[in-house]
């Protein structure tokens, strides 16, 4: 839906359906009702998540153009297209396979490329589309500072190759697609800082002389475009688990003139211990209603003095909690963003907040899009149907929005 600061949707990942044909059925289950109680009177952006197996079907006219009346009977539209997760998200174990295939490969850039393609023939006219991605890889296959590089430097060249691509369908359709990077804890651009790190030393100097020299243009232009096609999508869940100051975050960006493509509006679960021993026991005990196999949930601490601890998965923190006291635990696991306390566990909610914030003073992007992925593998007490859950996560945002 349209607000006074974006397009705000939810991302589609929240449904299963690996194929086209179960992903358009559960589309067809919720989204209608989703909107009859949060849009009924005005269209309403779908936040679309596609495997590779369904962006090759939706990728063919039959199935596009069939796709496209039902949005037009809906009065809804797309905007915005997650292609970070490549194969299956749902009902199979995930973990660090969510990167793969990485950016270093070929098939993550044709998997990009059919994304964008179905985009640039769904988006309205004069609107511009967003593909959220990963952040390069996975920095744990990568032994050493040489491999890292490496990975690095190849992630780029095929970017560079996904942008000529974009220009493309620009010249085509007279839309703009853009690419928005997502940090996470771990990938290889693990959060913001690392991102414009990576964004002015490498992207900006190896990648812009790679643009320049493929389309003939001095490195200067080619930045200018690079800056158009390539930009940041902002998690909120993944920059508050690495402790991030988010007034920081958006000046360090604006003064490298990096835009931000997308906000996804996500929330981490958070523990605060102290010194007594019943309040880490009565955590740790919550914390472990949380366990579960399909995805990684990265945790990462903060001792005295602020020095943060990092563990790859939530088995490996809840191993070293005895061994290695901290104030406080942020978790990558998607929670439900309208609730502040999951009793007596607590969220990153006010980082939320924050964001929002900062955005209704200083609008950063026109795409705003809602991310609790998780409602499959919330603890029972969590679970509610997914329509109202969907809807009441909207009514929220919309609250924030108009307050």
């Amino acid at each position: 839906m349209i607000t006074d600061y974006g397009h705000l949707t939810y991302c589609s990942n929240i449904h299963s359906g690996e194929d086209w044909a179960a992903h358009f059925e559960q589309l067809q289950k919720y989204f209608p009702e989703v909107k009859k109680k949060c849009s009924p009177r005005s269209a309403m952006g779908i936040g679309l998540r596609l495997s590779a197996m369904a962006a090759q079907t939706l990728s063919q006219k039959g199935a596009c153009a069939r796709f496209k009346q039902w949005l037009d009977a809906q009065n809804a539209y797309v905007f915005t297209i997650n292609g970070f997760p490549y194969g299956g998200f749902h009902q199979t174990v995930v973990k660090d396979s969510v990167h793969a295939p990485d950016w270093t490969t070929a098939k993550r850039v044709t998997y990009t490329k059919r994304l964008a393609g179905i985009l640039a023939a769904l988006i309205p006219a004069k609107m511009e589309g967003s593909i959220s991605t990963s952040p390069l890889s996975y920095r744990y296959w990568h032994k050493t500072e040489a491999a890292t590089a490496r990975a690095i430097e190849r992630s780029t060249s095929n970017l560079v190759a996904v942008v000529e691509h974009l220009i493309l369908l620009d010249q085509k359709y007279g839309k703009t697609i853009f690419i928005a990077i997502e940090p996470e804890p771990d990938g290889i651009l693990t959060n913001t800082q690392s991102f414009i790190h990576w964004y002015k030393e490498v992207l900006m100097q190896t990648g812009a002389s790679q643009l320049g020299q493929k389309l003939d243009i001095p490195v200067s232009k080619a930045r200018t475009v690079l800056r158009k096609y390539i930009r940041l999508c902002y998690d909120v869940c993944h920059a508050a688990v690495n402790y991030e100051d988010h007034f920081t975050n958006i000046r360090l960006l604006q003064r490298s003139g990096i835009k931000v493509g997308k906000i996804q509006i996500s929330a981490a679960l958070k523990a605060v211990f102290t010194r007594k021993e019943e309040n880490k026991s009565a955590l740790v005990n919550a914390v472990k209603n949380f366990l579960e196999p399909t995805y990684l949930h990265q945790v990462i601490g903060r001792r005295d003095g602020n020095e943060l601890v990092s563990y790859p998965d939530l088995p490996e923190a809840l191993k070293k909690i005895d061994t290695t006291p901290v104030k406080e635990w942020r978790i990558h696991y998607h929670v439900p963003i309208f609730t502040r306390r999951i009793a007596p566990l607590s969220t990153t909610q006010e980082d939320i907040l924050t964001v929002l914030n900062i955005h209704k003073k200083m609008p950063l992007t026109q795409h705003l899009e809602i991310e609790t992925y998780t409602w499959e593998v919330l603890p029972a007490s969590l679970k509610k149907d997914i329509a109202g859950s969907i809807t009441r996560e909207m009514k929220w945002v919309i609250k924030q929005l108009s307050t």
